[in-house]
């Protein structure tokens, strides 16, 4: 019996000869003596060969379910026998099926490997603002990770209203830097659904280097045309002021007064832009930086000690706190140099802070405080952050602190700041003012 399951095409070819046999003696016993106890009996058999033969139908039926089912489901285990007639078309579907499979796994790997090691931050999307699939640069490039457009603040209030394709640029404050993105948002239809596709950018670095291009060619403008004025002007006035003899008569002692006075403003003023000018040059020739493996601390030490006698003649408390002992690749000379010109400034607005608060007879508060601090970020960027509590700088003025030549000083130049950005943006890092409810506070990010 085991056998004859086994062989279902020499099963269907002896049910159906029995079927045959049983209706013919059905028909010739009908046909001679009618209806009897005989007939009955063959009758009964060809019922029973009937319903074999729907039973083996049915056998083979649920088997091919299975298998297909099996195929769809991934699991090879199942197959049809050595000799079934379709083995041969099945394993054929079967290989396919797998090369299928392992091609599109092959791509899917790839595809989230890419999104894994790619900077572009891109976030899949629903209509209703569920967040689908998103890459690890998603975290990187806004400081956390979202399951809801509602998490990401003012840019997912902006893709879910979105109802087309958008390309725009965006502000994101990451922590206390703020960062301008380029945002781009493509609705298509995957698997049936409707989808937003989003992809975001940082052009912080792009538009920080377009900014220091722009200055540049505006210095070498500036210092060649402006330089080639100056110089013989200079020259003119003090060869004027010295071709003036002392015996010359004048019908009023007045003009030769004010010959001298014009002459006198006019090599000051002409010394002072020649000077302004090589300060201008200074921005645009800064050497590339020498980077050497240092330690932030000794470095701070150093920048103590070469301030230890202003500050105690100012009466200013200096606070170094190191919370990270990293060593970092920098040129520790142009490093000191921008964290000098920070506590000059930082010296500068303390005293003036104390100087008002004496005005108003308010001694108590004033308590001159600087402090350097070395620490990381929430993007684990490494950071010199130079603070006081002196008056701070206005909400209006912040804006225009790093742009050359731009100061509320009657005796500033605007060099300082701007320069010192220059530095810390050469050391792949940068320099921006972290607004405190009261102090300036400028910290200095290293790449």
């Amino acid at each position: 019996m085991t056998s004859f399951k086994n062989r279902p095409k020499l099963l269907l070819v002896i049910n159906l000869i029995a079927l045959i046999v049983c209706i013919v003696m059905l028909t010739g016993i009908y046909m001679t003596i009618g209806m009897s106890a005989t007939w009955l009996l063959i009758l009964v058999i060809t019922i029973l060969v009937i319903g074999s033969l729907l039973t083996l139908f049915k056998r083979q039926d649920q088997q091919l379910m299975q298998v297909i089912r099996a195929l769809v489901n991934g699991d090879n285990s199942l197959g049809f026998s050595a000799n079934h007639r379709m083995r041969q078309s099945f394993e054929g579907v079967k290989q396919q099926m797998q090369s299928a499979r392992f091609v599109a796994e092959q791509k899917s790997e790839f595809l989230k490997a890419l999104l894994i090691h790619i900077d572009l931050a891109v976030i899949v999307c629903d209509t209703q603002g569920n967040i689908i699939e998103s890459n690890p640069a998603v975290a990187r490039l806004l400081g956390k990770s979202a399951i809801h457009l509602s998490e990401l603040s003012h840019i997912g209030t902006l893709i879910l209203a979105t109802q087309k394709n958008v390309h725009s640029t965006v502000q994101w404050l990451h922590g206390e830097q703020q960062d301008t993105l380029t945002l781009q948002v493509s609705i298509a239809k995957i698997q049936g659904q409707a989808r937003k596709i989003v992809t975001l950018q940082s052009i912080h670095e792009l538009l920080l280097n377009k900014e220091q291009q722009a200055y540049k060619r505006l210095t070498h403008v500036l210092t060649h045309e402006v330089a080639n004025t100056i110089t013989p002007l200079a020259s003119i006035a003090q060869t004027c002021q010295g071709l003036i003899p002392k015996s010359l008569s004048f019908i009023d002692e007045e003009n030769k007064q004010d010959l001298t006075l014009a002459l006198n403003t006019l090599a000051i003023r002409t010394q002072y832009l020649g000077e302004f000018i090589a300060s201008f040059r200074q921005i645009s020739s800064l050497p590339i930086p020498n980077l050497v493996p240092t330690q932030l601390a000794t470095i701070l030490t150093r920048i103590e000690r070469l301030h230890r006698q202003q500050l105690h003649e100012c009466n200013i408390t200096l606070t170094i706190d190191i919370q990270n002992q990293q060593l970092v690749m920098l040129d520790s000379a142009q490093v000191e140099q921008v964290l000098i010109n920070l506590i000059k400034n930082a010296i500068e607005a303390m005293k003036s802070y104390s100087d008002q608060q004496i005005n108003l007879k308010n001694d108590d508060s004033v308590k001159r405080q600087i402090s350097l601090t070395v620490a990381q970020n929430k993007a684990l960027q490494l950071y010199i952050e130079v603070a006081d509590n002196g008056l701070g700088i206005e909400q209006h003025v912040i804006e225009m602190i790093f742009v050359p030549f731009f100061t509320t000083k009657q005796k500033g130049s605007g060099i300082g700041l701007s320069l010192s950005k220059q530095i810390m943006i050469n050391h792949g890092g940068d320099l921006v003012y972290i607004t405190r409810p009261k102090g300036a506070c400028f910290r200095c990010l290293l790449g």
